[in-house]
């Protein structure tokens, strides 16, 4: 990788409160701010689309990484730096991790949390050591927290796991552990 990227999971909605949107384009102008590479869904919907609009309105370089079946349904966005087209959801996951150097999960559904809980326990298992960090906007990912707290709990995982991830409130904050993660 020429420079440092940042690989963004978020949902393919815009969710029911503003201020998702709103992060996301912070997110994108922040990563473009400092250079960073975007590195993510490909998709021109939803967050996906906001943070990627954002980020290359800032000047920012973008990569997309979107599976074949998915280029209608998410309006695959082919104005990018790099769009890569792959075969399976699974190949567009370890496409979008291996060309990242940190993490960042902002709200999602489905796709969001698979993507997450993959990186998650590459982790766990010992395959990377990027940071994962969660983009928590108005305590969106605070009833996972508490799932990993719950799991850690009733011993079904060390308590390193909630180690593996950061949860991060603002995107001043995520901008800030982003500098200290990819110095």
């Amino acid at each position: 990788m020429p420079q440092n990227a940042v690989c963004v999971f978020c949902g393919a909605r815009n969710g029911s409160r503003p201020a998702y949107a709103a992060d996301a384009e912070a997110t994108g102008r922040m990563l473009a701010g400092n250079g960073w590479q975007l590195v993510y869904g490909a998709g021109d919907v939803g967050l996906m689309g906001v943070v990627a609009r954002a980020a290359q309105a800032a000047g920012g370089e973008t990569m997309g990484v979107i599976p074949e079946h998915l280029l209608h349904l998410e309006v695959g966005k082919r104005d990018l730096t790099r769009h890569v087209v792959t075969e399976t959801m699974h190949e567009r996951k370890k496409v979008m991790f291996m060309n990242s150097n940190a993490v960042v999960v902002l709200p999602g559904g489905a796709g969001s949390l698979d993507e997450f809980f993959e990186v998650l326990t590459w982790r766990q298992i010992g395959l990377h050591t990027k940071p994962i960090f969660l983009l928590n906007t108005e305590g969106y990912w605070t009833p996972l927290i508490k799932l990993i707290e719950h799991v850690i709990a009733h011993d079904f995982a060390d308590d390193s796991l909630k180690g593996f991830m950061q949860p991060i409130d603002t995107v001043q904050n995520l901008s800030i552990a982003l500098r200290a993660a990819l110095s």
